[in-house]
């Protein structure tokens, strides 16, 4: 894969523009990223990534109302339920 730096937006393959952001985190918020980004194997960028569509998708079915929740289970038994605001 390469990337061309170009006027702060970068290009990654195909031509398909991404706009680069900067980002400042305290050190805890920076040790959490680090952390779950070794844990799978991956990188703060894309930890942020996965982060924010997760959040566009919870937005997106809180939109639509109804009474909403996220459950945590476990062998098929509910651990927790996060119901959407």
């Amino acid at each position: 894969m390469y990337i061309w730096f170009i006027f702060g937006v970068y290009s990654r393959g195909w031509g398909s523009a991404m706009p680069k952001l900067t980002v400042e985190f305290n050190d805890k918020m920076n040790d959490i990223l680090e952390q779950l980004a070794e844990e799978k194997g991956t990188t703060k960028v894309d930890v942020l990534r996965r982060a924010v569509s997760l959040y566009k998708y919870l937005d997106a079915e809180q939109k639509e109302g109804g009474n909403k929740k996220v459950s945590i289970t476990q062998n098929d038994n509910i651990l927790k339920d996060i119901v959407l605001p």
